[in-house]
């Protein structure tokens, strides 16, 4: 008996490890999915492993057989491209928050900038400004900067000025350290950091529209994975996300 008590003892932790699941998220969602963790284990589930990158670099990671339940991405062209390598499971995608683009300053020196088309970019930065952005091919506030810019004609001026980054808060850490003039990051991420201030938004119709689609990966597949994605869609959720800034679908 008592040897089979000591069997079992040795399982359970075996067991709560299987019940436990791993989610690969995108950076900016980093405070949020926090926090819809902690509820999750509030009620009594086994607190998700989070792990929180570049898009690109999760998705690579996926590709190549990570251990990941879930997925969550900032743009749809890395969720697409796991997708093509047949990573997820289809009908698990779902869309489900926004973001707006802001351009940000030093909270010191406060100013506000009209970004409309023929926005002076280079006349906004000074002299010897620079222009702080997670870097276009792996990050996707990048790639969303880089169109916004684009579509504005701001692009070809921003060239020699960017300082690229590996995440979606570099636009932020970067301006705060002094580093940059400004930067160009989600409004979620301009709401956590306290050494800057957001000078302007980017037009909607500047760039496509910030997606964060989710997903369940085909190797982690399980119970488990399917209730936290339903979980966070739920209203408890929902509450998180708005409050760090993200819009909901």
């Amino acid at each position: 008996m008592r040897a089979m008590l000591l069997v079992c003892a040795l399982l359970l932790p075996m067991a709560a490890r299987a019940e436990s699941i791993t989610v690969f998220a995108a950076s900016s969602l980093k405070s949020a999915l926090t926090d819809v963790a902690d509820l999750w284990t509030k009620e009594g589930h086994t607190g998700p492993s989070l792990t929180f990158g570049a898009a690109a670099t999760l998705a690579q990671q996926i590709e190549q057989g990570a251990a990941a339940n879930i997925f969550a991405s900032s743009d749809k062209k890395w969720m697409d491209y796991v997708a093509d390598k047949q990573r997820i499971v289809p009908d698990s995608r779902k869309d489900l928050l926004g973001n707006d683009l802001v351009l940000v300053v030093p909270a010191g020196k406060p100013r506000q900038a009209a970004l409309t088309r023929g926005f002076d970019l280079a006349g906004f930065l000074g002299a010897d400004g620079r222009l702080a952005v997670g870097d276009p091919a792996t990050v996707g506030v990048g790639g969303y900067a880089e169109q916004a810019l684009r579509t504005l004609g701001s692009w070809e001026s921003a060239q020699n000025r960017l300082l690229k980054g590996d995440s979606a808060n570099a636009g932020t850490r970067l301006v705060e350290q002094g580093s940059a003039a400004a930067g160009i990051v989600y409004v979620s991420d301009a709401k956590l950091a306290n050494g800057v201030t957001i000078a302007g938004t980017f037009p909607a119709d500047s760039h496509d529209p910030v997606a964060y689609p989710f997903a369940v990966t085909k190797s982690g597949d399980t119970a488990d994975a399917r209730a936290f994605l339903a979980f966070l869609e739920g209203p408890q959720a929902r509450a998180v996300f708005v409050r760090y800034g993200f819009k909901v679908n």
